[in-house]
């Protein structure tokens, strides 16, 4: 059974950082594209970053360019989130993914495993 396990999250003040963490198993996780995606209330999932199975290729959204570092510990099983320059608009419920496609993808159709999400609050 696969399992994506999602920590990190909290409440943090606009300019502080957060890192995310997701535990990953019952997957050959070398294997998988890993996404994060956040959900505001009344809003779509959307797509945050992703990184490709060996690390050596990553996509972010340009909200959080240059704010957002997506990395992974294939040995761990574990993809991480550092988030830092936090802003109120970041805001949302994370969840990490896994996407069994070769290349990097961010549409949420293209993921087959989901965690549950971490709530990241950001106050102004």
């Amino acid at each position: 059974q696969v399992q994506l396990v999602e920590s990190g999250g909290g409440l943090v003040q606009a300019g502080g950082s957060l890192r995310l963490s997701c535990a990953a198993s019952g997957l050959t996780f070398s294997r998988y594209v890993m996404g994060w995606f956040r959900q505001a209330p009344g809003k779509e999932r959307e797509s945050v970053a992703a990184i490709s199975w060996s690390g050596g290729t990553t996509y972010y959204a340009d909200s959080v360019k240059g704010r957002f570092t997506i990395s992974r510990d294939n040995a761990k099983n574990t993809v991480y989130l550092q988030m830092n320059s936090l802003r109120p608009e970041d805001t949302a419920a994370y969840y990490c993914a896994g996407s069994r496609r070769f290349n990097v993808v961010i549409s949420t159709h293209e993921y087959n495993h989901w965690g549950q999400g971490t709530q990241v609050t950001v106050s102004s």
